[in-house]
């Protein structure tokens, strides 16, 4: 769903504006698809320049250009990592991704909220399965940070027993690995979020990751639909584990901020602009509670939102809605947007932003 400058001729500003409004008037998901063989064919914009290193960024052991990555739910079937990485994410994120391959929910199952710029979706991890998407990732060197987003099937009997098969899986080709309990749009999933459940969860996907020949950093995604006390028991399950980080938030199921609004009413999850808020005060109070790295996601849309989920508390962001309306320059405009809001503070590294405004956040009172 990336709607951006796709080859040369379509950097020109007139040409990129047509194709965004091209593929807007697209179904969404034709769309997707069309950018996906787009970028397969090598007709993506590539990042000259390095990073300066204002950006450089240590998470959970990785060592980042940046600390901009694509989120996952983009490239679902590991198709395009490199082409992304080379565009200048710092990281790059493929997934959800589970044992079997399966189709997902019917079709449709993806609606845009052009009016907020926002997203819902209940695509049901539609995904080509754990054997195709390790065999298309074997031997690519990406030069970003590589995470696995891994799932549950839908009709599996045993969550847990998938969750364990990713990492076995991937562990040795994967940067990074992502725990994804936090779909709204697989039955019974999100209930691994349960405090008993968590714990027989990471109990059991920590000591497969133990007897790797590769210990991989796992990062745990979590919903913004969360309330404090659920908070607080889930930082108290993970302050006895060896998890690594957090990435904050999946979609919500809420829909306080486009209840008016055309699709309002689909189920599914809502990403974009509509979920920032929501996301990044999740994202703080989080942060009261751990003090492991987290990847904040959800709602940004602008070098300013990018901030200020850093400053929310977040090490490290990834994008994927905002893409969709506004194309793929807003990566070069973040990037260049933290790099001179270091520089203007006299400061030397996005890091140094980190959890400044964490207690304004936790509170709702955020800009």
């Amino acid at each position: 769903m990336i709607l951006s400058p796709l080859s040369p001729l379509l950097r020109i500003p007139a040409f990129a504006a047509l194709t965004r409004d091209s593929l807007l008037r697209m179904d969404p998901e034709a769309a997707h698809g069309a950018t996906i063989t787009a970028l397969r064919l090598g007709l993506a914009p590539e990042q000259t320049d390095r990073d300066p290193p204002e950006l450089v960024t240590s998470l959970a052991g990785l060592e980042l250009t940046n600390p901009v990555g694509m989120a996952a739910g983009f490239d679902k079937n590991g198709q395009v990592p490199l082409p992304l990485a080379r565009m200048g994410f710092g990281m790059v994120e493929i997934g959800t991704v589970t044992p079997r391959p399966q189709s997902g929910n019917p079709q449709p199952r993806l609606f845009r909220i052009p009016g907020v710029e926002g997203v819902i979706n209940r695509m049901g991890f539609n995904n080509d399965g754990h054997d195709e998407v390790f065999r298309r990732l074997s031997g690519v060197r990406v030069p970003a940070a590589l995470g696995v987003n891994i799932g549950a099937n839908k009709d599996s009997a045993d969550f847990v027993a998938d969750y364990v098969r990713g990492v076995v899986r991937f562990a040795r080709i994967a940067d990074y690995l992502t725990v994804n309990i936090s779909s709204p749009n697989t039955p019974g999933l999100r209930d691994l979020q349960q405090a008993e459940a968590l714990k027989v969860l990471l109990g059991a996907v920590l000591t497969v990751r133990a007897k790797s020949p590769v210990r991989v950093p796992i990062f745990l995604k979590l919903a913004p639909d969360l309330d404090e006390l659920a908070m607080d028991a889930i930082a108290g399950v993970i302050a006895t584990t060896e998890l690594d980080g957090l990435i904050i938030s999946n979609t919500t199921v809420t829909r306080d901020a486009v209840a008016s609004m055309e699709h309002a009413s689909e189920a599914g999850g809502l990403s974009g602009k509509p979920l920032f808020g929501l996301s990044t005060r999740r994202l703080a109070q989080m942060r009261q509670r751990t003090s492991l790295p987290i990847i904040g996601v959800g709602g940004i849309h602008s070098p300013e939102t990018a901030l200020q989920k850093f400053e929310a508390g977040a090490n490290a962001i990834q994008l994927y809605t905002a893409l969709v309306f506004g194309g793929l320059d807003l990566l070069d405009r973040i990037k260049r947007g933290l790099t001179a809001a270091v520089r203007a503070e006299g400061k030397a590294n996005v890091s140094e932003f980190v959890g400044r405004k964490t207690d304004v956040w936790a509170r709702g009172e955020g800009p």
